[in-house]
């Protein structure tokens, strides 16, 4: 009798784990991997359990769950390094109550759909790299004295949605344009160090920024002025004297002419060329699309790799040396060549257009020109339908990043001499690229992280965040298409890659600080590097205080060229920095890289030099 009792009781649990497992949202389950995926850089695995097999997330690190196990209502990752961008999904996690992101790297837009949490009341997404405006939506003018009463309207769309939201922190971000009326109620200090139309808030300077200017609202459309503006149209045109139509009417055909010929002289150039087709996928179905033309003369001097010979190369692909939302990078070695750095671009086929593939090709041949001992030298490209890839293919720089040398334990490798050579390189590289070339290049994201050393520490600027440059590139042609026919696309035709070049400059400028202390241009526990160091600049007598400890010896001369330098480069006005010529000019002519200056200066550079060579 009680084993049968036993049974029926082990019975009854079973049903009721049966029943909590099968009754969990799998809309939740679904946006929380969502959520992973969304993520491509996780050091520490704190979404390494997240996974879909298991089919309750209450469990998973960082993630709290009702009472009753049945609805997510907390997600808490704080300080975990994450890299990636938050899904949209995020916004089907109904009940979530609790949403704390803070102090990790996470980029892109913060999606509107969040507005659809309407149990939120925390929202902590301050210190990542998130961008764009703060989505407050159709009724974002809300006085802030009528949140939770009206701005809980079916018109109203982002975060004015979420009425129950009581403390939210988006500070320290990137975020543009005004803040939300409807989020007015919150302290100023959940918005301060973006980028925000706002004279009471400390905000981040025009140069962090990025130099854009910050984005427009636009007025709302009302629907009541309408009719007097058409009658005022029609009433001032109705009293246009007779010869000034007559004019009109000759200028408007002149115009029609001229644009006609335009037309058929740009197809004559297409036909005169050898080009290839490439559709423009508008849907599901293949019988509607847009053809693109393109001048297939453009990658004609450029080396075409085959997916097989790369994926032989880089080990099948298993030899991972860096990510981002947009791409992977992979080391390999050529059969009987060189080492080789992969770009694979992280992009399905369905998405993949015209556009796309033009501006792919512009960037290739862009790279392909580039030719200097301090730039990574493109060896060439891929380009394959079955598996559709698109990757490009560089000269890889034994010694790694500038970056993990300075941060990651091998400082003691870089000697004062042998840093000062650093930065004379990086010097020379930008200074070709923004002077020596008939149309001057600039490094889309340029940091410790895209200078690469070579086996004797010569630099090499890499832009493996051109990807970038091709998505914004396109984004802004893809309107211009018809819904039929072709389109001739000449390369002198098409917009050229954005030139930051004063970006550029400032971001040497804290290149060099970080080079010469060792320290990232942010951390948590000293902020903003270029922040820390402007106290010691200009004084003569605290200068030393922003030399890497881990030196033994420094040549004094030599910091005071550098501190002026950085000085001038991260001028809050773009049009107050020097140009990269006379920063070259500046530190080759007062900076000494001999080796025997620096074994005259001090008894210890014997070691280093010992250590280095």
């Amino acid at each position: 009798m009680k084993s049968h009792t036993s049974l029926q009781f082990l019975f009854v649990i079973y049903l009721v784990i049966s029943v909590t497992c099968e009754s969990f949202p799998k809309d939740e389950v679904w946006a929380l991997i969502t959520f992973k995926e969304a993520i491509f850089e996780d050091p520490i695995l704190v979404m390494s359990n997240w996974n879909a097999i298991d089919a309750d997330p209450c469990e998973w690190p960082g993630v709290s769950c009702s009472v009753a196990r049945d609805h997510v209502v907390k997600i808490n990752i704080t300080q975990s390094a994450i890299k990636g961008f938050l899904p949209p999904e995020l916004g089907r996690i109904t009940h979530l109550q609790e949403l704390n992101l803070q102090s990790n790297g996470l980029t892109g837009h913060l999606p509107p759909e969040l507005g659809n949490l309407k149990h939120l009341e925390e929202l902590r997404l301050d210190r990542n790299k998130l961008q764009g405006t703060v989505p407050a939506g159709g009724n974002s003018d809300f006085p802030s004295n009528v949140h939770g009463k009206y701005a809980s309207s079916t018109n109203s769309t982002g975060l004015c949605r979420a009425t129950q939201l009581k403390v939210a922190d988006l500070s320290y971000n990137f975020f543009v344009g005004s803040i939300p009326k409807c989020l007015k109620y919150l302290p100023n200090t959940s918005f301060q160090g973006n980028c925000l139309q706002s004279k009471d808030l400390k905000q981040r300077s025009f140069a962090q920024c990025g130099g854009a200017p910050p984005a427009k609202t636009h007025q709302a459309f009302n629907p009541k002025h309408q009719p007097s503006e058409d009658v005022a149209k029609q009433h001032q045109e109705a009293s246009k004297p007779a010869w000034l139509l007559a004019l009109e009417i000759v200028t408007g055909t002149m115009v029609g002419l001229l644009f006609l010929v335009a037309v058929l002289t740009a197809f004559q150039r297409c036909n005169n060329k050898s080009s290839i087709i490439i559709p423009w996928k508008k849907s599901a179905s293949q019988n509607d699309y847009t053809a693109v033309y393109i001048d297939s003369e453009l990658l004609k001097d450029v080396v075409r790799f085959s997916r097989q010979d790369l994926e032989v190369a880089c080990e099948d692909f298993s030899n991972i040396i860096g990510s981002s939302p947009d791409s992977l990078v992979y080391k390999g070695t050529m059969k009987g060549g060189p080492e080789i750095a992969v770009i694979s671009l992280c992009i399905k086929e369905e998405h993949w257009t015209g556009y796309l593939e033009l501006y792919f090709q512009k960037e290739v041949a862009d790279l392909a020109r580039l030719n200097h001992e301090n730039t990574g030298r493109l060896l060439g490209y891929c380009r394959e339908s079955t598996p559709f890839t698109r990757m490009l293919v560089f000269e890889y720089a034994s010694n790694g990043t500038l970056y993990e040398h300075l941060h990651y334990g091998e400082g003691c490798q870089l000697s004062w001499t042998r840093r000062m050579k650093i930065v004379i390189g990086i010097a020379r590289g930008l200074k070709y690229l923004h002077t020596e070339l008939d149309q001057p290049f600039t490094i889309s994201e340029l940091n410790s992280s895209s200078v690469y050393l070579t086996e004797d520490f010569s630099p090499k600027l890499v832009d493996f965040e051109s990807w970038k440059s091709i998505l914004s590139r396109s984004e802004k042609n893809s309107g211009s298409i018809g819904s039929q026919g072709a389109i001739c696309v000449l390369p002198n035709s098409m917009e050229g890659r954005h030139l930051d070049v004063q970006g550029n400059v400032y971001a040497f400028g804290v290149l060099l600080l970080e080079i010469i202390s060792g320290r990232p241009p942010y951390c948590e526990d000293k902020g903003c590097l270029v922040d820390w160091a402007k106290d010691f600049l200009e004084l003569p007598e605290v200068m030393s205080y922003v030399v890497d400890p881990e030196l033994k010896h420094f040549t004094y001369d030599d910091l005071k060229v550098i501190c002026e330098v950085v000085s001038l480069c991260i001028q809050p006005e773009p049009a107050k920095r020097p140009s990269m010529q006379e920063v070259s000019s500046m530190l080759e002519s007062k900076i000494d890289t001999s080796v025997s200056l620096e074994l005259k200066a001090s008894s210890l550079a014997w070691a280093e030099l010992a250590l280095s060579s």
